[in-house]
């Protein structure tokens, strides 16, 4: 038996499918796999099937056109074929996480492209399907063409190479904001920001400070908060969390030893740090809260709200080495700090119009 792609447009109509699948069950055809994408002209099937070794390519095509079928392609194909579509996507979603770079060899994988270029110019080209050439646009700039002589490119197929190219610079965009701290120590640490999968080292983090820290942190008891807390400070409707994690021998991502919340509300956003104990006093936390006020600057805010206990000393000398005026409200033993961010008064002054950003 061997193996072949066939790919044939079918009327979309009951009962087409099962008579082009007859037809090709009457030659001794074992259909694998199938896909149908929908388009204006039909639904095109795309199978990968085993056939005797007796039938060549034209009478598969033959069996395909007395099936009702139409515009076939038909070639061979080889045993990695039978991973199913989603399993492959998955696989080159994989690879780009790894590799940002390698965005133009997962399309033409994804796709058999005949070859990929990229065009550094995005303006004035027409994106979609033309022929035998398919062009994408590169979120990051610039534009990717895709030649393959047949089978003609499906709207589906566009579809699927599209988000995979918004997942290469998605990809891109998270590692160019990564940033490298050296501390006072001489320690480094790398910074970016949080997303879900940073889920599991945010509870580490939590487990490994002291019940001391965490009642800084949240103002209530020093008990862990449930993975659902967490989750939602990871990915906050508005704003930012920052998480600062080792660097092992290889560059690879260590440990969480820290996280900056900024958290939006309104035209004000609030700011809230959690340091592993044995990296406080070391320069980490007044690294995190500057790039934090950096990024409610940049976002538009007015000012920035933090709730720090009275007893925290550190915290509050961390405030005073930011170098902005504050206004603070005392509840007890409980301080709310109000920072007006400068970028906010120097629209106003202009007259320029700010939205509050994520």
């Amino acid at each position: 038996m061997t193996l072949w792609r066939i790919r044939a447009t079918v009327d979309d109509r009951p009962g087409y499918l099962s008579v082009l699948t007859a037809s090709l069950a009457l030659r001794g055809v074992n259909i694998l796999t199938v896909q149908v994408q929908p388009t204006e002209q039909g639904a095109v099937d795309d199978f990968l099937v085993d056939a005797p070794d007796a039938l060549d390519e034209a009478q598969l095509i033959a069996a395909v056109e007395r099936g009702r079928g139409r515009d076939c392609w038909v070639a061979r194909s080889e045993a990695r074929g039978l991973a199913d579509q989603p399993t492959r996507v998955l696989g080159l979603a994989n690879r780009l996480v790894r590799d940002p770079d390698a965005t133009g060899e997962a399309l033409q994988t994804l796709l058999g492209a005949d070859s990929v270029t990229w065009r550094p110019a995005s303006t004035g080209i027409d994106r979609g399907i033309t022929g035998a050439t398919m062009t994408l646009a590169d979120p990051a700039g610039g534009s990717f063409a895709l030649r393959r002589a047949a089978p003609a490119f499906t709207p589906a197929e566009y579809a699927r190479a599209q988000a995979l190219v918004e997942l290469a610079a998605t990809v891109a965009r998270r590692a160019a904001e990564q940033v490298t701290l050296v501390l006072p120590d001489g320690a480094e640490v790398a910074v970016r920001p949080g997303c879900a999968h940073d889920l599991s080292g945010l509870v580490e983090l939590h487990e490994t400070c002291s019940p001391r820290s965490r009642q800084r942190r949240y103002l209530g008891g020093g008990l862990l908060p449930q993975p659902a807390r967490l989750r939602r400070l990871l990915e906050p409707g508005r704003g930012l969390t920052l998480v600062a994690t080792t660097t092992g021998p290889d560059g690879a991502a260590g440990s969480v030893v820290a996280m900056a919340n900024l958290l939006g509300e309104g035209d004000e956003a609030e700011v809230a740090l959690l340091v592993r104990d044995d990296w406080q006093r070391r320069g980490l936390g007044s690294a995190l809260l500057r790039r934090v006020v950096r990024h409610a600057d940049a976002a538009g805010y007015a000012a920035l709200v933090l709730h720090v206990q009275a007893e925290n000393t550190p915290m509050l000398r961390t405030l005073r080495r930011l170098g902005r005026p504050s206004s603070v409200e005392r509840d007890g033993a409980l301080l709310t700090l109000t920072v007006p961010l400068a970028v906010r008064a120097a629209a106003e002054r202009t007259g320029t119009v700010l939205t509050p950003g994520a």
